[in-house]
């Protein structure tokens, strides 16, 4: 019997020294950023290989919202973008308080002016005009800049007769323009209706979230209307929706699926399909290699 009740100390305190004797046993220092946690399934995901994987988790497929950046890069043909008016950038015309101080922070996030990037490219060797808004630029809201811009490049498309593709991630228009930012609405429109008069195709693309004057404007307007998956698509929020019509709404209200169900959308791709098919629209409707 003492020899078991001696054994059975030792092993107790081996058990301590090894696990419980925190002086002996340093922590392990993980460096920040190394994992993200997925907003949809609660993974902790390597960021290198969720990088690789165009930031779709692995496990639930969600989307992470990404930079234009990133996008025009994971979507054109490398060193191909040609950049235009990335030099314009908004004033205060209603001279609302902070703004300046929001479009500062907003520059030095995302490194750009304003939250739209546009330019020429190839994707697969087919020439086209390619534009994105910048989410994390004051939530790729449309002031009378980002408009502007969209215009111009609409303008560029219809004069050189070039595909145009546009990715929206907007919370809609911005609202300390006012009506300066809601006119946006008409004037892309309008340059829209000028494109297709014109029988250039336009390919709208909508990721996460496309709202507001964004949804209701040129982005609901493709010839073919595509949504990444996990995206979410509307006008007005659901909550505030809910509350006006005091009716409960369907299931899955505003999700790319339910848009597809309903004839808003064409296609629901998952960001690694989006590249090739955009290549296959560009073949079908003409393009050429440059």
């Amino acid at each position: 019997m003492s020899d078991f009740i001696s054994e059975r100390k030792k092993r107790i305190q081996e058990f301590k020294e090894r696990f419980l004797n925190i002086g002996k046993n340093k922590p392990i220092d993980i460096p920040d950023g190394l994992f993200v946690k997925c907003d949809e399934c609660g993974a902790a995901l390597y960021e290198k290989e969720l990088e690789q994987k165009l930031s779709v988790c692995p496990n639930c497929g969600h989307h992470f919202r990404i930079g234009a950046r990133k996008r025009i890069t994971i979507t054109v043909d490398p060193n191909t973008f040609c950049e235009v008016d990335q030099d314009l950038t908004s004033t205060n015309p209603l001279e609302m308080p902070d703004y300046e101080l929001k479009m500062e922070s907003a520059k030095k996030l995302t490194h750009q002016n304003e939250a739209f990037v546009g330019g020429s490219a190839t994707i697969f060797g087919y020439p086209c005009y390619i534009g994105v808004l910048d989410s994390y630029f004051m939530m790729g809201s449309m002031g009378s800049v980002v408009g502007e811009k969209v215009t111009r490049l609409i303008e560029r498309a219809t004069k050189d007769k070039r595909p145009l593709i546009l990715f929206s991630a907007s919370g809609g228009a911005r609202m300390q323009e006012g009506i300066l930012s809601l006119m946006q609405m008409a004037k892309t429109s309008g340059a829209l209706y000028y494109l297709n008069q014109a029988g250039v195709l336009f390919i709208s693309v909508m990721t996460n979230p496309t709202t507001g004057g964004v949804a209701a404007s040129f982005a609901s307007l493709g010839d073919i209307n595509i949504a990444e998956k996990t995206a979410t698509i509307g006008f007005a929020g659901a909550r505030v929706i809910k509350q006006t019509i005091k009716q409960d709404l369907p299931p899955h209200f505003q999700t790319a699926e339910f848009q597809l169900d309903k004839g808003q959308v064409d296609l629901v791709l998952s960001r690694h399909d989006i590249r090739p098919t955009l290549a296959k629209l560009l073949l079908f409707h003409g393009g050429q290699h440059v």
